[in-house]
């Protein structure tokens, strides 16, 4: 039945209602949804434009706009659980589309070793190849805003490998199964150096906005203990480059705390998504440096980060990769597992982040 109308229940036909009349009802239904029989008869003497409805046929308009309110927060609820599930349809077929590259790179991979097996000769030139990959591995890099771009844009191309493709062998995460009630697609790493996690999820809030919330990390990551924020960087497409100091509690008092000297990227790509991406500046590339600090172990972070796309009906997607070697070899080995369960980090941080 419309608000205007309310089924009897004694002759089975509606009753039609003014305006007025409606207004009323609605005022006083947000004030008490279920009335009691006194409570009814006391409404309608004290408000006259009510005086000539029967009780009855207040008691039925109160049930039927009981009904309806169940009925929105009802359809309210299915058309979000319909939202997250086509975001996770939409993730679960990104996903799908990487385990096939994957796929396809293993396999050629594996011709490719194939082939060289059955005609392996000697290369007289392989110890110059090698020294010659050895010397441009980490190439002499400028503190200058042009060198360190030319690492950001590094970052960003190993960011992404890692979070949409297969620069990392990624399996899901023992008893994260995806569904309309997890919290994301979790994955962890298989093979590579250091630990690593993945995360992809739905959020509620707008790229810009979980972009500002996701680089204060020591808001909702209990094991960071600080960011600086040293420079910062404007770029000429739009992005900015920041130069952090961060500090990591130590899990235990028996190892010292883990700190890393870091560049931030954040820009925006050609399809609109919002990038935030990390990645450590060691001495190898003649950059920038910051001397170590007392109580602390330098650590390396692998070009790590956040990718942030719109989602459309609201909110964002985010894919999270964090990537880094916490100096395992360092700390006793009872404590190492803390420092190189790629588990461990998908549970201590990367999850934190959804």
């Amino acid at each position: 039945a419309s608000s205007a109308t309310s089924a009897s229940s004694d002759s089975g036909k509606y009753v039609r209602y003014t305006p007025e009349q409606v207004e009323a009802l609605e005022r006083l239904y947000h004030e008490c949804p279920k009335p009691t029989s006194m409570r009814r008869q006391q409404l309608i003497r004290e408000c006259p434009i009510l005086s000539s409805i029967e009780p009855k046929q207040i008691k039925v308009w109160f049930q039927n706009r009981r009904c309806r309110e169940k009925q929105r927060k009802e359809a309210s609820r299915l058309q979000s659980v319909n939202r997250k599930l086509a975001a996770m349809n939409k993730l679960l077929m990104e996903e799908n589309d990487r385990l096939q590259k994957q796929v396809s790179q293993l396999v050629y991979e594996n011709s490719y070793f194939r082939q060289r097996k059955e005609v392996a000769k000697k290369d007289t030139s392989c110890e110059s190849a090698v020294t010659s990959r050895q010397k441009n591995q980490f190439p002499l890099r400028d503190s200058s805003p042009a060198g360190l771009l030319s690492i950001a844009e590094e970052t960003l191309t190993e960011f992404l490998s890692k979070a949409t493709g297969t620069a990392i062998e990624w399996i899901q995460m023992p008893g994260m199964k995806p569904g309309p009630d997890s919290i994301g697609i979790i994955s962890i790493s298989h093979g590579c150096p250091g630990m690593a996690a993945r995360a992809c999820g739905l959020v509620g809030l707008e790229p810009t906005r979980v972009a500002e919330v996701l680089k204060d990390q020591t808001s909702w990551c209990r094991d960071f203990r600080a960011l600086d924020v040293l420079n910062v960087l404007p770029t000429a497409n739009g992005g900015t480059i920041e130069l952090l100091y961060v500090q990591m509690y130590a899990p235990s008092n028996l190892a010292p705390g883990r700190d890393f000297w870091l560049l931030r990227y954040t820009s925006v790509m050609g399809d609109g998504s919002l990038v935030v991406c990390v990645k450590s500046l060691a001495n190898t590339h003649n950059g920038p440096n910051i001397p170590p600090v007392a109580n602390f172990a330098r650590a390396e972070m692998f070009p790590s980060g956040f990718l942030i796309r719109h989602c459309e009906g609201g909110g964002s997607m985010i894919h999270i990769v964090d990537h880094m070697n916490l100096e395992a070899w360092s700390v006793p080995e009872v404590l190492r597992p803390l420092y190189e369960s790629s588990t461990v980090l998908a549970q201590r941080i990367t999850m934190a982040v959804m």
